[in-house]
């Protein structure tokens, strides 16, 4: 991935409002179920959703900015100081490894660190490995395989369970380093980061999402689209309904969970004429203060 500032546009001072202005206006332009058919729509928003979740996270963006990690969120390995750089360095003496340490030093410090372990053989557990993945929120709600660039070259392919959660780790066995003499390999511990979604929201194993509807759907009632983890399906609205009325969905939420719909009633942007005339002489049959309780 590319440097997750250049992504979402932003300068690097950038603070939360403006990483989650700029997230929410490219996420609804390259959202898939906004375009059809275009893959590459479809991988733009992954770019857009990944750089998101990174720089949304104060201490992974933190890490990032000093070079901790990449911009996939994978470790970086730490630069390893050589004493010849030190002995190279300017106003320095150059020295050698024995004028630092003599034989007899060298032979105890090899001595402890294996003589233990040639004593049971020379094999031992390799160490395991830690990385960082962000996936899409709707890999992370359906399961996907995602693969994982190595710093070494190497890949990864992992599974996604169905319903993944933020900050979830997966490990997988073996895929960390390899045992010295020929002892089994550490493990792979995989964080996984799910990127916020520019439609749904999560609750457990429920999803909500905030509908727009016309006035004249609220009042008269629709049969509309409604957006889906799983593809979009028609939802009845029914009449007379307000701003917060939630309808629910059974069982399209993750995993048999639900998803709600709220509704949220939006008056077209330009400005209907007919409309004011109408309300200019309407009176509602029942009187009602929508604003009761609100100040005493």
């Amino acid at each position: 991935m590319d440097d997750p500032y250049k992504i979402l546009g932003v300068e690097r001072s950038a603070d939360d409002d403006a990483l989650r202005t700029a997230y929410r206006k490219l996420a609804k332009k390259h959202h898939p179920d906004l375009n059809p058919g275009k893959s590459e729509a479809e991988e733009r928003f992954k770019e857009i959703s990944a750089a998101y979740g990174l720089l949304s996270d104060a201490e992974k963006r933190a890490r990032f900015d000093r070079g901790e990690i990449d911009a996939g969120g994978n470790e970086r390995p730490p630069e390893r100081p050589f004493y010849r750089g030190y002995g190279d360095a300017a106003g320095r003496t150059k020295y050698r490894a024995e004028e630092a340490f003599g034989p007899d030093d060298w032979e105890s410090i090899f001595g402890q660190a294996f003589g233990d372990r040639m004593k049971r053989g020379g094999k031992s557990r390799g160490a395991d490995v830690r990385y960082t993945l962000t996936v899409d929120f709707l890999e992370a709600a359906n399961g996907a395989k995602r693969r994982l660039n190595l710093p070494d070259g190497r890949t990864l392919d992992v599974g996604i369970p169905v319903g993944l959660e933020d900050g979830q780790v997966l490990r997988l066995r073996g895929q960390g380093m390899a045992g010295p003499g020929g002892g089994t390999a550490g493990d792979a511990l995989i964080e996984v980061n799910v990127a916020p979604h520019a439609v749904f929201r999560r609750d457990g194993k429920d999803l909500v999402v905030e509908l727009p509807v016309s006035l004249a759907e609220a009042v008269l009632g629709a049969r509309i689209e409604v957006p889906t983890i799983k593809g979009s399906v028609y939802l009845t609205i029914p009449p007379n309904s307000n701003t917060g009325t939630r309808l629910r969905l059974k069982e399209r939420g993750i995993a048999g969970g639900h998803q709600y719909v709220d509704l949220k009633i939006v008056l077209p942007p330009e400005p209907e004429p007919e409309l004011a005339e109408f309300l200019k002489t309407w009176a509602p049959r029942h009187e009602f203060d929508p604003r009761k309780g609100l100040v005493s």
